[in-house]
């Protein structure tokens, strides 16, 4: 019952940020390790900070959106 809670819980909060359009890191992670094995991937802050660029503009002669 409780790791019931616990999935559902985790599908509602990976829900929630694909709403605001945030992907989840776990996601990318799980990603990296079948589809690149062996290659590094980003921490939690380079993963956060390259989709809000991404997503919001800024940086390498991109000018900041806010919408």
């Amino acid at each position: 019952m409780l790791k019931k809670l616990q999935q559902a819980g985790s599908y509602l909060g990976q829900a929630a940020r694909m709403m605001v359009g945030m992907p989840d890191y776990g996601t990318y992670v799980r990603h990296m390790e079948q589809t690149h094995p062996g290659q590094p991937y980003m921490r939690y802050e380079e993963f956060f900070k390259e989709r809000l660029n991404a997503r919001y503009g800024g940086g390498a002669g991109r000018p900041v959106r806010c919408c």
